[in-house]
């Protein structure tokens, strides 16, 4: 297999070459001295990723030219990924750096190990950006970017959603508002055997139960008043494609019954018809209802549940996919600054700090939302914490209460604790000031993994 293609810009002969020895094995290595060198590299051969000194001639003492190569690069390639090598005291302009645009920074002098880590994830990360590209340019829209993500748990739905897909078994999808149930939906559709056929979808929770009948089923003439014409349902509608039936978990015990009868004979009645009808449609379903709790008080049919369920896919809350909310941020930032005729648009250090920071209740759908408004509300090419409306520093325990924030702030704590120490749990629980056992006690009642990923 051909390896993937690595960009070293760095003025530092010595310093070069120790980074292609230490590299060279995993990665085509192509070197750079200067910002022009590392530009016509970059139109050749369009490497994924570049690691970056700021420090270039012909100002080797100031970072005015390794900005302007970043600048130079993503406006080049708005998807590479630009790891930026700055001196021990130099925070400040790794910070800025990542505000405009970069993927990472490390500290010289240059472990090795932490290099290596840092690329692979780049590499990684570049790839599964370039994959989303594709799949939205082969569905004509954006429908995939906000399933962007390299987090365990989005990897894992995505995952499932290619094993799945090429079957016709019924899939339930569960997951807060805004997580991307329709998305997830639409892509299961898009890479099976019906993706030529309609997607119909119908959200049952918006719709008052003596329509929604009429809805799904279809009616005919005379049905009851009103019924001037003989109208077919959203599951005839569905015929050879795929029906999504949204907040399935508000059905009424009269439709679910219908409903269960419909997917085991394939055959509906229309309202006020005598006549079975056959329709050939796969069926997704998807709730924000806790069904386990649906299921013990009777308010569910456990039945309906699963034969819905065949494979559930659970999408986790973008508040627990650990490195993919500043990702999305910047694939809506990009998209949008685009679309709003906005170009060079980035987030300032103390915007991404507010972004990281916040809880997202709404998840990917208020992420982009609040991103939208920003590019259309800022009066600058930075995009800072106001034009998000995320000035405030408790947003994220906004409506939990005091147990509910201070558990959200333990929770918080011991995330980042375990990230910064790399799920080492006795240097995070000297971290945070507690012993080994009461982390363990704190992490079992947080409902916190304690395994490394």
């Amino acid at each position: 297999m051909e390896k993937e293609k690595l960009l070293i810009v760095e003025d530092d002969a010595e310093l070069r070459t120790q980074m292609k020895w230490g590299l060279g094995k995993d990665y085509q290595i192509y070197q750079a001295e200067d910002r022009f060198s590392a530009l016509e590299i970059l139109k050749n051969e369009h490497p994924l990723v570049v690691t970056l000194d700021l420090g270039l001639p012909p100002k080797p003492d100031s970072t005015e030219e390794g900005f302007q190569t970043l600048v130079d690069i993503l406006g080049h390639d708005a998807m590479a990924k630009v790891i930026v090598i700055t001196g021990q005291h130099e925070k400040e302009n790794a910070l800025a750096a990542i505000g405009r645009g970069a993927y990472d920074f490390l500290n010289k002098p240059v472990q090795l190990e932490d290099l290596r880590l840092i690329i692979g994830r780049a590499f990684h990360v570049a790839r599964l950006e370039r994959e989303h590209r594709e799949l939205q340019k082969q569905a004509a829209g954006h429908v995939f970017e906000k399933m962007m993500g390299t987090s365990p748990g989005m990897l894992k739905v995505v995952e499932t959603i290619n094993k799945v897909a090429t079957t016709d078994a019924p899939v339930l999808i569960l997951g807060e508002s805004g997580t991307g149930k329709e998305l997830t939906a639409r892509a299961i559709q898009s890479r099976s055997a019906r993706c030529k056929g309609p997607f119909v979808a119908i959200d049952c929770g918006a719709i008052p139960e003596n329509l929604l009948e009429s809805e799904l089923f279809g009616h005919e003439k005379g049905a009851f008043t009103g019924a001037h014409i003989q109208r077919r349902g959203r599951i005839e509608a569905a015929q050879e494609g795929t029906l999504f039936l949204d907040e399935i978990g508000e059905l009424s015990p009269n439709l679910q019954a219908k409903l269960l009868r419909f997917l085991q004979e394939q055959r509906i009645e229309r309202v006020g018809g005598r006549e079975g009808i056959f329709v050939d449609v796969r069926v997704l379903a998807a709730t924000n209802t806790d069904m386990e709790q649906a299921l013990k008080n009777g308010r569910f049919r456990e039945d309906l549940y699963y034969r819905l369920g065949v494979v559930t896919i659970p999408l986790p809350p973008l508040r627990d996919r650990d490195g993919d909310i500043l990702l999305l941020a910047k694939a809506f930032l990009q998209r949008f600054s685009l679309e709003i005729k906005k170009r060079n648009q980035t987030f300032t250090p103390q915007a991404i700090r507010a972004i990281e920071r916040h809880a997202w209740p709404g998840n990917v759908r208020e992420l982009e939302n609040r991103v939208k408004r920003a590019v259309i509300m800022a009066d600058a090419a930075k995009i800072t914490p106001a034009d998000l409306e995320l000035t405030s520093p408790y947003d994220r325990y906004h409506g939990k209460g005091l147990k509910g924030a201070r558990e959200a702030l333990d929770r918080d704590m011991i995330h980042r604790a375990l990230s910064r120490n790399k799920k080492n749990l006795t240097r995070a629980a000297s971290e945070l000031g507690i012993s080994r056992p009461s982390l363990y006690d704190m992490m079992d009642k947080l409902g916190i993994s304690k395994q490394k990923r």
